[in-house]
């Protein structure tokens, strides 16, 4: 049996509960992850109580830095922003801090990595359906200069494992 929550409900399981908790997006890429980030109002206003981590952050960064666009350093910078999102994910860590969590997570394996960096905490899966083709072709489409190749996207289609309770997590969200 699946225990779902709607987020709103979040407040008052905090209130619930002392430990810190780590919320992993799990979502194939354009499926709505890093905009629903953003439009949570009960992460608070200053987002200052949590620790939004990311590869995309870092790869993004550099590309601005470098006069690229992501596509262009992705392959070789991944390995960069995967160790600067793990100290992000060790500082929060040392901090007690919740953490939200922004990949695509659509594997166990994905997620049992996270689950092994967190041991002390309390994982809620927060789940994207797939957008419909067109949609979905519609919002890789509106990222200039982020081109993920049509076989990779189909491939975390096809290979996307449904997030379960047996897994460690507490709580799985649909969004």
């Amino acid at each position: 049996m699946l225990h779902l929550v709607d987020v709103a409900d979040h407040i008052q399981i905090s209130a619930n509960t002392s430990m810190p908790k780590c919320y992993q997006l799990v979502g194939v890429p354009a499926s709505g992850k890093s905009t629903w980030y953003h439009n949570q109002s009960w992460l608070g206003q200053d987002k200052k109580n949590h620790k939004y981590v990311s590869t995309d952050q870092h790869v993004e960064g550099h590309a601005r830095d470098q006069g690229k666009t992501y596509s262009e350093v992705f392959e070789e910078y991944m390995p960069t922003a995967i160790q600067q999102m793990c100290v992000n994910v060790n500082f929060a860590a040392a901090l007690g801090l919740d953490i939200v969590w922004d990949q695509t997570s659509t594997t166990v394996s994905s997620r049992r990595k996270k689950f092994n960096m967190l041991p002390d905490y309390e994982h809620i899966a927060v789940v994207f359906r797939t957008p419909d083709k067109q949609e979905h072709v519609r919002r890789l489409d509106s990222r200039p200069g982020k081109v993920i190749p049509d076989e990779i996207i189909q491939d975390m289609i096809d290979r996307f494992e449904m997030p379960t309770l047996e897994e460690g997590f507490v709580e799985i969200w649909h969004a």
